[in-house]
């Protein structure tokens, strides 16, 4: 057993059915269900990929499949390391009618080979027995084939499952208690590994999330329930305890996690960052930020760095107001940030669109 606040009791999940972070690689982080495989891995195989920097094009038939049909040498390296019994494939009659079947639902050829690259798993399973039914459901869950191609591109892996033995259940188990579709279609277009998990599992969740005050027709709901699915006990707890370093209440995480769930998602060192950022550089109180737990959601190279330069300057030139909206000026749209803390001032301030400009190119270096 394991709580998330005093008064707030979660029961502690089996290892093996969480993802252990938010950004980590698939292949870590499910099992897959057995199916039929048309592709053998064999020995030879397994060693031409430990030594794939000596392959040459025309060495092995899918080594050259891969390169005639868009994948750069860098995504086959990395497709052959995740998958080398791609190698042993027939490429006309196994590779071939998959490749065809992604571009023929509008991928183009660099979105298969990236797709491919990142889970190439997927060219294991049988077509027509396991990659066209999966398709078709998630279609049918989300009504377009624009939406289902968007779910795939976030994770391709939910090719490889039985979608109606393992998500249609978990799917029933939210509309019983009243979950809106369209915010079940809206997790499963954005986070679609989340159903991917024994009904009894997510079951326990949904009755956490439930104990925790959230409203079923509320997305946050479906946000929380992501947010418990994809976090070890450990993880969780390392969390909590960063909040607690910087000054936060029990209640204050409580109130935190119930008003933006995603603040459970970031990092250690992405909330050891904002945070950093808004107490010690800016001079905010901790429980401004726990009040406002949306910030921690937002990129701290891209967003929170390059507009706090900004905010800092205009603050030491008198212009702004301490007490100025600063969710507002972090968490508006880019055009909206220009219009009202860069544009108003560029005369008074001549270098000021260049700073700025300047820490938004660092944060792509």
């Amino acid at each position: 057993m394991y709580h998330l606040f005093r008064r707030i009791v979660l029961v502690r999940p089996p290892s093996s059915v969480f993802s252990h972070g938010f950004f980590e690689s698939p292949l870590k982080s499910l099992k897959y269900l057995s199916t039929s495989s048309e592709i053998v891995s064999s020995p030879e195989s397994a060693s031409l990929a430990s030594n794939f920097v000596q392959l040459k094009n025309n060495v092995n038939p899918v080594i050259m499949f891969f390169e005639n049909h868009g994948f750069s040498k860098s995504q086959i390296s990395e497709l052959v390391k995740k998958c080398p019994q791609v190698l042993s494939a027939k490429p006309e009659k196994s590779l071939l009618p998959k490749l065809l079947f992604f571009q023929s639902k509008g991928l183009s050829s660099p979105e298969v080979a990236k797709l491919i690259s990142v889970f190439p798993t997927v060219l294991t399973r049988s077509l027509n027995r396991q990659i066209i039914p999966a398709f078709d459901y998630i279609q049918a869950l989300l009504r377009t084939e624009e939406k289902t191609i968007a779910a795939i591109k976030r994770f391709a892996g939910i090719l490889t499952w039985n979608l109606r033995n393992s998500t249609r259940p978990n799917i029933e188990i939210l509309k019983q208690i009243g979950v809106p579709d369209s915010n079940i279609s809206t997790i499963l277009l954005y986070q679609p590994r989340v159903f991917l998990v024994s009904s009894i599992r997510f079951k326990e969740i949904v009755e956490e999330v439930k104990e925790m005050g959230f409203n079923p027709l509320r997305l946050k709901f479906v946000l929380a329930v992501f947010a418990l699915r994809t976090m070890s006990k450990s993880t969780w707890d390392k969390k909590i305890e960063v909040y607690r370093k910087w000054g936060w209440l029990e209640e204050e995480i409580r109130l935190a996690f119930g008003r933006h769930p995603w603040c459970m998602m970031a990092s250690e060192d992405k909330i050891n960052g904002v945070m950093d950022f808004f107490v010690n550089k800016i001079g905010c109180e901790s429980s401004f930020i726990a009040r406002r737990p949306a910030l921690i959601s937002l990129s701290l190279k891209k967003r929170i760095l390059p507009r706090g330069s900004v905010y800092q300057v205009l603050l030491s030139k008198g212009l702004l107001k301490k007490d100025v909206n600063l969710p507002s000026l972090f968490e508006c749209t880019e055009n909206r940030f220009l219009d009202k803390f860069i544009n108003p001032y560029k005369k008074r301030i001549p270098g000021l669109l260049k700073l700025y400009e300047e820490k938004v190119k660092d944060s792509a270096r």
